[in-house]
């Protein structure tokens, strides 16, 4: 018992000491003595020489006032895309203001703009006093900053005037693409890495870890999700197609907001939280596990967006387990930062720094629970294209991200302006506004996202739909989306709130900024390995298993603590982690063809159609519609038959959307008239009153380019997709027969005449086709008779019930005919 005792004491000790000596250089980073914490082993005290350096604060005040400007455009433009929302009429159809362009800005915005600018911040300001060093290259911090800012520029430029991928969180077009990743992985990760490499301090700290897991990762996400065939300098094709093309745009989707909106702010949080409390980091190991698990298990998650889709079974499964597992590491990095306020509590009530940083870290713990919750099947199909995951994202962005970063800010400040803030009651009431401006944001959301996943799948006594018109659940969830405005217009004014205390403190600085000169001594080579850690367990003389004996060494960790001093096999090792996680979850779908079977009667798009598919996504029409039928009961009672795999092929980008503020148009064509189509465009209220769509006359009066169609074609061909030579060599002809003859079925059913060269021909032309494949019956060669084949042979799907047939091609209703009859 005594041993037992003795042993755990000692052991407690050897944490206390090596928890303190990886954290100390957190509290005292601003203070650095004449020595390193970590001198040379090699060489004495007297012949260690000193060298002296300052910090570049000056990239960190641009950043930081980048991050600010950008947050208050940020949050402007979601305040304006929520009131668009619900009157849509505001606009007066003028489209670079609808809500289907302006939603990706907003997002754009809010992600690579406020909160990327504050990222930069944490970690030029962090990394230098923690590697005791300046950063690399002065030039290269300027060129990063300069060349983000133009990516940021160029977004808001393109992003409004209809040039997107339609892919989320990546609608920006392959030329930014190429200066993304210049800027980020060259410019940025090239002079963070030289920093690492160039420091003076032994061992790297936590916040580090995190930083290099976002190098790493964010680089390669991006790069693989943005392979493109270009079909002109603003439009690119995406090598990948339909359930392909979703499955890497969802790998992407999810481990960006993982590795660009949680791996940096956890670094932010490790690094800034210990600061401000002037408490140690909680636990050292905790933070070890907490990075690894969450780096590897993260990047498997990204199927769970997918459930119930064409997506195979098996792939959404696994995504759903890792989202599970994903609780514990998320779990891990909150218990860690709540944990680290013990014996400064009483701190929080008289700091609102602290008080940021308590809320941001909740929300994070909320949104770490509510994630991995909504990746379960059951529950997932309640919440999918509804309103809930709109502000479980909120949640998380204005709760953790944004709250992080406004503490962060208002901890800088009077440091980087060298004064006292200018007004700490209105730190405070920033605090308190953004808090209560959260709350009437989500809450009124989660309510219409419930509402909204009841009532599609509502059946009355008789097995129809309760709510069969999809008009009803808008209606009903509009006075909610007009609280979210309050909530938003509260957000909004915390963020005028410290424009104006930044701008105060800012005319109180002094005349010239004073640098301090530090001191410390520059790493040796020959460094000796840690010795003040015990190389042998303290259980190596007590009789039990070999086994229990190697864990419990394994247990301390000694060995990460060698990992922390050589950063480029630490990066290796994360970045190791990242693709063989990676490799696991995609390659199984690229090689296995039987995941995705052919249907014969799928062909690819007409000239007219792909460029009305073009037109459609630039709209951003995805933001509203999704095109992806689940197999749920409500869900083909309402729209028709559900999707299948092979119906995609030839979807580049997919359009499955991930959200449902409009009907779903999955098996669209044929549905209504060309002329209803017409009039939907002109004034959505004429066939759908109710409807918050906005107008889109402009497709009624802008001219179709039809000499611009060819490149759009050539590269789908390029693609594989099978097109003739009449396509390919007289593109421009047969899409105007096509679009003649669509004009000809408007003027019959009662519409404008001689308007075959406006962009609604080719809008129309697309819509009609959606979904229609499926359903097509072909005359089949001598001795073939299956409508759908697979490479491994096996028995065709099923035909569509008469019913569905039978909607699919006679749809005609009493609104259709009332248009007819005007």
């Amino acid at each position: 018992m005594r041993l037992k005792q003795f042993l755990s004491v000692e052991a407690a000790r050897k944490t206390i000491e090596a928890t303190k000596r990886s954290m100390a250089n957190v509290i005292d980073s601003d203070s650095h003595d004449a020595s390193s914490s970590h001198p040379p082993s090699s060489s004495s005290a007297s012949d260690v020489q000193l060298e002296h350096f300052s910090y570049d604060d000056k990239i960190v005040r641009m950043f930081v006032t980048a991050t600010i400007v950008w947050g208050l455009v940020a949050t402007l433009v979601g305040l304006i895309v929520a009131i668009i929302l619900v009157v849509p009429w505001l606009t007066n159809g003028a489209p670079w203001f609808a809500f289907g362009r302006l939603r990706p800005l907003h997002t754009n915005a809010a992600i690579f703009a406020f909160a990327g600018n504050g990222i930069f911040a944490a970690i030029y300001y962090s990394t230098q006093r923690l590697c005791k060093t300046r950063m690399w290259s002065d030039v290269l911090s300027r060129l990063h900053f300069w060349g983000w800012q133009a990516v940021i520029v160029s977004a808001a430029i393109t992003l409004p005037l209809g040039i997107t991928q339609s892919r989320e969180y990546a609608e920006l077009e392959w030329p930014i693409d190429i200066l993304i990743a210049v800027v980020w992985l060259f410019i940025f990760g090239g002079n963070f890495l030289m920093t690492l490499i160039h420091r003076r301090e032994r061992h790297m700290y936590v916040a580090l870890w995190f930083y290099i897991a976002t190098i790493v990762t964010v680089a390669v996400l991006h790069v693989f999700n943005n392979l493109v065939v270009p079909a002109g300098l603003f439009k690119g094709y995406s090598v990948y197609a339909g359930v392909q093309d979703a499955f890497m745009q969802w790998w992407y989707g999810h481990n960006a907001v993982a590795f660009f909106l949680t791996t940096p702010f956890l670094g932010l949080m490790y690094y800034f939280l210990p600061k401000a409390a002037e408490r140690p980091v909680f636990s050292y190991r905790l933070s070890i596990i907490h990075f690894w698990s969450l780096v590897f298990i993260y990047i498997w998650a990204g199927p769970h967006h997918l459930h119930y889709t064409s997506l195979p079974e098996w792939a959404s499964t696994l995504g759903m387990l890792f989202s599970l597992m994903l609780w514990m590491p998320s779990w891990g990095g909150m218990i860690n930062g709540l944990l680290t306020l013990r014996g400064a509590w009483h701190k929080v009530a008289a700091d609102p720094v602290l008080k940021f940083f308590v809320v941001g870290i909740t929300f994070y713990g909320m949104s770490t629970f509510e994630g991995p919750m909504l990746s379960i099947k059951a529950i997932n199909a309640l919440s999918h294209y509804t309103d809930w995951t709109i502000a479980h994202v909120h949640s998380g962005a204005l709760g953790w991200n944004g709250f992080m970063i406004f503490g962060m800010v208002y901890w800088l400040l009077p440091r980087l302006y060298q004064t006292k803030i200018w007004s700490p009651k209105l730190v405070s009431l920033h605090f308190w506004t953004g808090t209560l401006g959260i709350l009437l944001y989500i809450i009124p959301i989660y309510a219409a996202g419930l509402m909204q996943g009841l009532m599609w799948r509502a059946m009355d006594e008789t097995g129809h739909l309760a709510y069969p018109d999809f008009i009803e659940t808008i209606q009903s969830v509009v006075p909610l989306w007009w609280l979210r405005i309050v909530g938003g217009l509260l957000y909004f004014s915390g963020v005028v709130m410290l424009c104006l205390n930044t701008l105060m403190t800012w005319l109180g600085r002094p005349a010239t900024y004073e640098v301090p000169v530090y001191s410390a001594p520059r790493l040796s080579k020959d460094y000796a390995g840690d010795h003040a850690v015990p190389t042998e367990s303290p259980l190596k003389d007590v009789p039990m298993l070999e086994l229990g004996k190697k864990v419990d060494r394994f247990g301390r960790m000694d060995w990460h603590r060698r990992w922390e001093r050589l950063p480029v096999k630490f990066t290796v090792l994360t970045t190791l982690a990242v693709v063989i996680a990676t490799l696991f979850e995609l390659v199984p779908t690229f090689l296995i063809r039987s995941n995705v079977p052919t249907i014969a009667t799928v062909k690819p798009y007409t000239p007219l159609e792909l460029a009305g598919r073009h037109i459609y996504v630039s709209e951003g029409c995805y933001n509203c519609h999704s095109q992806q039928i689940r197999p749920m009961v409500s869900e083909t009672k309402r729209y028709g038959e559900y999707s299948k795999p092979g119906e995609f092929i030839y979807d580049r980008p997919f359009q499955w959307g991930s959200r449902r503020i409009g009907p779903d148009l999955a098996r669209e064509g044929g549905k209504q008239s060309s002329f209803w189509h017409w009039t939907h465009f002109e004034n959505p209220e004429l066939v759908s009153p109710g409807s918050v769509m906005p107008s889109y006359v402009h497709l009624l009066t802008e001219d179709l380019k039809f000499n611009a169609i060819e490149p759009h074609v050539r590269a789908a061909a390029f693609l594989g997709a099978p097109y003739s030579d009449e396509d390919l060599n007289n593109t421009e002809a047969v899409a105007r027969r096509q679009a003649e003859a669509i004009a000809a079925e408007v003027v019959q059913q009662g519409g404008p005449a001689a308007m075959q060269d406006k962009q609604a021909m080719a809008v129309i032309a697309y819509l009609q086709r959606v979904g229609t494949d499926l359903f097509r019956t072909e005359e089949p060669p001598a001795g073939a008779t299956p409508a759908i084949e697979t490479p491994e042979a096996e028995p065709a799907t099923a035909a569509p019930s008469g019913e569905d047939t039978e909607s699919a091609a006679n749809p005609s209703n009493e609104v259709q005919d009332q248009v007819a009859a005007q």
